[in-house]
Formats: C-alpha cells, sequence, structure tokens
C-alpha cells in the first residue's frame, strides 16, 4: 500500500472518529440552561435585517437557535431571558417545547394567553418540565402571535440509550440535524396578512431569487457510514418536499414517535413536523444536492435556492452536479408506529366517547379565520390562570373557543380539508394523537396509524380525523401550525379535565410570580383577578423551587 493511499484512509479515519463527537464543538445546551432572546442583524441568505434570535450567551445569538438536549427522563430548566429592544418586532415572548406532552407541568407549556403571560423585556421566566417517557426529535419556538417567524426557533432532541432502532445507525448528533426554515426580509408586524417567504433556509443558510450567491450549508459526511438524521420543519409558513439526490431515507421516527422503517426518497414535511431517517452513505464519493422545494414562495432550485449540499469526506468544494430522479414518495398512511400501535377507542366510526367535528373557513369580511364559527382571540387573562381561580368551564375565554373534555375519555376530532391557505398543519399540545383517517385517503385505521403531533388536514375531499386519550389535565391549544393563521384566530383550546387542574394545591407566590411574569395588560388584569400585587422581579421560579 502507497502512503499517499495509507495517509488518505487515515484522514478518513479520523474524519469518522471526529463526527461522532462533533455535538462537542457545535455548542449544544441543555437540560439545563439560559437562553437569552435578543436582537440582532443577520444576514442567512445575504439580505441583512435584525431578527429575534437565542442564544447560550449574548455574544452566541444564532439562527437557528442553540440545539437544546437532553436524555429521556430529563429535567428541563429553561431560563429564558427577554432582552428585546427592536421596537419593529414584539418585544414580549414566550417559548413553547415543542412536542413536550407537559405532564404535570401545563404552566410551562408556553402559548401567550393560554398557560401564560408574555414575559417582558427585562425579566426572564423559568420553566421547568419533564420529558417523561419522551426521546426523539423536538424544537422550541415563540408562541407569541408570529414572533417566531422572525428568527426565534430553534431544535431539541432527546436521545433515549436505550433506542429500539439503536442498531440501524452509527452516528446521531448534532451535526446531524437538519432544520428548515422559511425567512423573511420584512419583519412580521409589517409583513402583510400571510407574506410570501422571501428564502428557504436549510440549517440557517440560503439564497433568495435574484439575491447574491450566499454561502449554503454543508452536511458533511464519511462514506459507508449509516447516520441517523433528524430532520425539523421550523417553517412559519410553507411545506417542503425533502429529498437527497442519490440517496435513500429510511424513517425510523415520526415526531417523537418511533415508526417502523420505511424506506423512501423523498419526504413532504409541514410546518412543525419531525422525521428521523437513516441514510447509508454508499454512494461515490462526491457532492449531492440537498433539496426542499416549497409548496409558496420561489420553486425550484435554479442558482442553488431552496437547496444544500450533502459532501462526502474527500469531495471537491464545489457545488454538486447531481440530479433528482424521486420515484418512491413517503405516503403517510404507510408510517406506523413501532408500538402500542392501535387507536384510542373501538375500531368503528363511532367507537368514542366524545366526537368533535371542527368546521374550518376564512372570512373575507373581518379578515379572519373561525372554527365552528369562531375566530380565537388571545384572551387578556391566560386559560390556566382563569381555570385555577375557579372559572367553570362553560364561561372560559374566549368565549366558544375553549372545549371541556373529560378526564379519561377517547376523544375524536374530524377536520375537512380545503379552506383558504390549505392544507392547514394542525398541532395539539399535551399530546400526541393517532391519525385514523389521512389527507388524500379515504380509509379509516384503526388498528396501526402514524402517531404525530402536527397533521396536515389536506384538501378539498378531505376529512382528516385524528383520536387521543384524555390522560394529560391542563388547558392545550390545538391550532394551524402556520403561523400567520394562528394570527388570524385558526386555533382552538381543549380545557382537559379542568376539576383536576381547578382543584390542584393552590400556587405558590413563587408560580404566580412566574405564571405572570410582567407584562403589561396580561400581567396586570390577570393579577387583579387573583386579588393579587406581585413585585416585578427580574427573575422567577416554577413551583417547588
Amino acid at each position: 500500500m502507497g502512503l499517499p493511499v495509507l495517509n488518505f484512509r487515515i484522514m478518513l479515519l479520523l474524519a469518522s472518529i471526529l463526527s461522532q463527537f462533533a455535538t462537542l464543538a457545535l455548542g449544544a445546551i441543555g437540560p439545563v440552561a439560559t437562553v437569552h432572546i435578543m436582537n440582532q442583524n443577520i444576514s442567512p441568505d445575504g439580505f441583512s435585517r435584525s431578527a429575534v434570535l437565542a442564544g447560550a450567551t449574548p455574544s452566541t445569538l444564532s439562527f437557528p437557535g442553540p440545539v437544546i438536549i437532553g436524555n429521556k427522563g430529563s429535567t428541563f430548566l429553561l431560563n429564558v431571558v427577554d432582552a428585546l429592544t427592536d421596537a419593529t418586532m414584539l418585544r414580549t415572548t414566550s417559548i413553547h417545547w415543542h412536542g413536550f406532552f407537559q405532564a404535570g407541568s401545563a404552566w410551562a407549556d408556553g402559548p401567550a394567553g393560554v398557560t401564560q403571560c408574555p414575559i417582558a423585556p427585562g425579566h426572564s421566566f423559568l420553566y421547568k418540565f419533564q420529558a417523561k417517557n419522551q426521546a426523539g426529535t423536538f424544537w422550541y419556538h415563540s408562541h407569541h402571535l408570529s414572533q417566531y417567524c422572525d428568527g426565534l426557533r430553534g431544535a431539541m432532541v432527546v436521545y433515549d440509550p436505550a433506542d429500539p432502532h439503536r442498531s440501524l445507525y452509527d452516528v446521531d448528533n448534532e451535526s446531524t440535524i437538519i432544520t428548515l426554515a422559511d425567512w423573511y426580509h420584512v419583519p412580521a408586524p409589517s409583513a402583510g396578512l400571510v407574506p410570501t417567504p422571501d428564502a428557504t433556509l436549510i440549517n440557517g443558510k440560503g439564497r433568495y431569487a435574484g439575491g447574491p450567491t450566499a454561502a449554503l450549508a454543508v452536511i458533511s459526511v464519511t462514506r459507508n457510514r449509516r447516520y441517523r438524521f433528524r430532520l425539523v420543519s421550523i417553517s412559519c409558513d410553507p411545506h417542503y418536499v425533502f429529498s437527497i439526490d442519490g440517496h435513500t431515507m429510511t424513517i425510523i421516527e415520526v415526531d417523537g414517535i418511533n415508526v417502523q422503517p420505511l424506506n423512501v426518497d423523498s419526504i413532504e414535511i409541514f410546518a412543525g413536523q419531525r422525521y428521523s431517517f437513516v441514510l447509508n452513505t454508499n454512494r461515490p464519493v462526491a457532492n449531492y444536492w440537498v433539496r426542499a422545494n416549497p409548496n409558496v414562495g420561489t420553486t425550484g432550485f435554479v442558482g442553488g435556492i431552496n437547496s444544500a449540499i450533502l459532501r462526502y469526506v474527500g469531495a471537491p468544494n464545489a457545488d454538486p452536479v447531481s440530479t433528482q430522479t424521486n420515484t418512491n414518495p413517503m405516503l403517510e398512511t404507510n408510517l406506523h408506529p413501532l408500538t402500542n400501535p392501535a387507536a384510542p377507542g373501538l375500531p368503528t366510526a363511532t367507537g368514542v366517547d366524545v366526537d368533535i367535528n371542527l368546521d374550518i373557513l376564512f372570512d373575507f369580511a373581518s379578515l379572519k379565520f373561525k372554527v365552528n364559527g369562531v375566530t380565537f382571540n388571545e384572551p387578556s387573562v391566560p386559560v390556566l390562570l382563569q381555570i385555577l381561580t375557579g372559572t367553570p368551564p362553560a364561561s372560559l375565554l374566549p368565549a366558544g373557543s375553549v372545549y371541556a373534555l373529560p378526564l379519561n375519555k377517547n376523544i375524536q376530532i374530524s377536520m375537512a380539508g380545503g379552506s383558504t391557505g390549505s392544507p392547514h398543519p394542525i398541532h395539539l399540545h399535551g399530546h400526541a394523537f393517532s391519525v385514523v383517517r389521512s389527507a388524500g385517503s379515504s380509509t379509516y385505521n384503526y388498528a396501526n396509524p402514524v402517531q404525530r403531533d402536527v397533521v396536515s388536514i389536506g384538501g378539498a375531499g378531505d376529512n382528516v380525523t385524528i383520536r387521543f386519550r384524555t390522560d394529560n389535565a391542563g388547558p392545550w391549544i390545538m391550532h394551524c401550525h402556520i403561523d400567520w393563521h394562528l394570527v388570524l384566530g385558526l386555533s382552538v383550546v381543549f380545557a382537559e379535565d379542568v376539576p383536576t387542574v381547578a382543584t390542584s394545591d393552590p400556587p405558590s407566590e413563587k408560580f404566580l410570580k412566574h405564571l405572570l411574569s410582567p407584562s403589561t395588560n396580561c400581567f396586570l388584569q390577570s393579577s387583579q383577578l387573583r386579588g393579587t400585587n406581585y413585585a416585578r422581579s427580574t427573575t422567577s421560579s416554577p413551583p417547588g423551587t
């Protein structure tokens, strides 16, 4: 064996070993961390603008925000510090930890107006929750109007040391996370009702039509390794068709739920959804296009838009010349849970305790969405605090948007597709649900339907149907994850097991200071409801601390 060949093989071996420890160098944080929320100018696609960003320190702000990690069963303690100053965007904030069930910690779920008041500038909010029996791919984002469209979004991973799919992959670390985001050149508050994205960012980098040749994200791999990639849509609006030229993807996880391995060559992924897939780097050493084609904005791949690069170690530093030949797209109906696959209830159309139909429409007179004839208007007093102060279920605000659900019952929700702005990706907090009827299908599957927390309800003719069991007390919002549609009222709240929430131990002073993190009108009205006058401290603590 010649010396040059030996040296090359040694370099490949070192690159492979180092890739296993990329997380140590890339700066993941958690499960205990401070998350600073600040403004900073960035130009991820070559266009400079001020953004709302997260960082482990004030000097490490980034888009996407830092990856937050933990292990199955970890307790997360995440102190969110609001230091926002740019008045062209929201300066108050609130963070949702997407996909975590928040069993016993509904107060930490994050949606403003539902479980808390927004955090005011100069103040902090300590979120405390446990990944109880949960592992997989998650994310976090502002849940305060359309703020996450201005940049406050990032990935979360909960690792399982006993992952049942562990034998299928060799590499799983921060470097194998792939985020897909839409990006806007105008701040969200002044962008209009439903603005068109200017660019697609993959791992925080991209190009826009007519713009400069900005750097693209490069995903580095070593040949003949099996990589667990975690694909996270942190989109505000578009859904994407994702693919990697010349490679097959084996899906093993959907929205934090392990699934039976499924081989595909493209994945349609909607806002808020996540997929883990195994990719075998068994192709010739070269560069390959990573593609994320959006349904809105500039589509296609001319000039490197909507693209990133998969680069094998040893390939030249150059754009790929690969081509796209997808023939095996993912179908949601082909995804099946690895364990406990049956949907709640009996395997019949009426085999549930509570059956709710949600009719979604857009009212062109008010320029708002309505669900069963009602627009969701964020209440000035969070729904959780209304419950804690004894408000009966029938009087919970916003009127007509809160549905009380009894404990330990099987719930079925049906949602027809085709309304303005379709397809709508619907997200339920506090639960994963079984999708017994998927978009594009008229078949009902009660035996082994996919379980997830965001589902597309499709187009005209679809009637997507989901089921879940009410085993997690709290007020859980269900909403369209196109953030612009959420702002326009496309959501409801399921007040689950209200008696348990209302008769729980009275919150301590520390908890109420935490729940009512000072933020103008919300804080003042909520404090008056409790008959209290809390000091506006710069830090706050969750119950029991």
